[in-house]
């Protein structure tokens, strides 16, 4: 899991911004929201122009730095904060992976080459290299001096986790392996109608064709019924057909020229949802911007019930509630700084306080 990120001098961020997912609180209710001591669930708010969607996105710059599902193809035009265009942007990363503790840090610059890299585990540091200094634990990665003239020199600009996961055999259970596992399991997508993503898929599906192929279109039209109370009848497809229909009787429409965007949206959530048995951490940016709020509710319980860790962005309040999550998994993001809500107030937060209201009255304060 991941416990805790930070990023420096990326895109908004003017200064360092950390979010620590290690450190819960000790309430007692929703306890399935934390796992291992580390928050699994949990909804980012903030104002517009806070950051939430360049957090997000620097928090998966990793998957375009050690993996190949990446689909994001302006994502370097204003990478670095524009107040200090010649410093590194750095990222720095800390997992709880199969009982290894591992802090990984880089840093890029405005082109997005790699300036410098650090490895430690349980402790431990395994490698660091700058443009000045390199070196390795021979321990735990044996190797001639040639070999190791060249992962110091990297004029490649390739990253020494991915030279080592390439050129070394490791255990299945190495942490490295894990790490590669993980970054390749990540996912961040938006409900909107541009659907992008990042992570865990490197193409583009056709959703209608998803659901027909694997004979999901009676569990489509249950999944909408349960979380938006809309009732669709599909027309029984074959196996080539590539639209969903709905069966009118006597006419045939497809999906896609009755459904809202609401609902459009839902197909994309459904579809993802479908996948996330292969996910490891999962980030949804403005999922609900075509939503109704008792909509979103019923859509972060289906989402935070699944097994890995789960995070959203938005602005709907309602969801600010101890019946969904608790105090320590709702995050405010504004002036560069992020916190969970009880680290907000002095005031003892329990489970029937409305902290809805409580935020609307101005309790909370970053």
């Amino acid at each position: 899991m991941l416990t805790n990120f930070a990023v420096t001098n990326y895109r908004g961020f003017a200064k360092r911004i950390e979010w620590n997912l290690s450190q819960p609180s000790n309430y007692n209710f929703n306890a399935t929201a934390i796992k291992d001591g580390i928050v699994k669930n949990g909804i980012v708010y903030g104002p517009n122009g806070s950051g939430k969607s360049n957090l997000a996105l620097a928090l998966f710059d990793i998957v375009n730095h050690l993996s190949q599902n990446w689909k994001k193809i302006d994502y370097y035009t204003n990478f670095v904060y524009a107040g200090n265009p010649s410093a590194p942007v750095v990222f720095e990363y800390s997992f709880h992976l199969g009982g290894y503790s591992i802090d990984y840090t880089y840093s890029k610059n405005d082109k997005g080459m790699l300036v410098s890299e650090k490895l430690v585990v349980n402790k431990k540091e395994i490698f660091h290299r700058t443009d000045n200094d390199f070196a390795l634990d021979q321990k735990a990665f044996p190797m001639n001096s040639r070999a190791s003239a060249n992962l110091a020199s990297n004029a490649n600009h390739v990253s020494i986790v991915n030279s080592l996961l390439t050129s070394y055999p490791l255990p299945e259970n190495h942490y490295l392996i894990l790490l590669q596992q993980f970054v390749n399991s990540m996912l961040w997508f938006k409900c909107l109608e541009t659907r992008e993503f990042i992570g865990l898929e490197n193409k583009v599906v056709n959703l209608d064709e998803y659901i027909i192929k694997n004979r999901l279109t009676d569990d489509f039209s249950d999944f909408l019924k349960e979380v938006s109370s809309q009732h669709f009848s599909f027309a029984e497809p074959s196996e080539q057909d590539k639209l969903l229909y709905c069966d009118y009787g006597s006419s045939k429409i497809p999906f896609n020229n009755i459904a809202s965007t609401g609902t459009q949206s839902l197909e994309l959530l459904y579809f993802w949802i479908k996948e996330m048995h292969r996910a490891s951490f999962v980030f949804i940016d403005e999922f609900d911007a075509f939503y109704h709020f008792k909509l979103s509710f019923e859509v972060c319980k289906r989402l935070f019930s699944l097994g890995c860790q789960a995070f959203v962005s938005s602005h709907n309040t309602y969801l600010m509630t101890n019946d969904l999550l608790r105090p320590d998994c709702n995050f405010i993001l504004t002036d560069n700084v992020i916190k969970p809500l009880n680290e907000c107030t002095e005031k003892e937060l329990r489970f029937g306080h409305n902290i809805e209201k409580m935020f609307r009255g101005g309790t909370f304060a970053v």
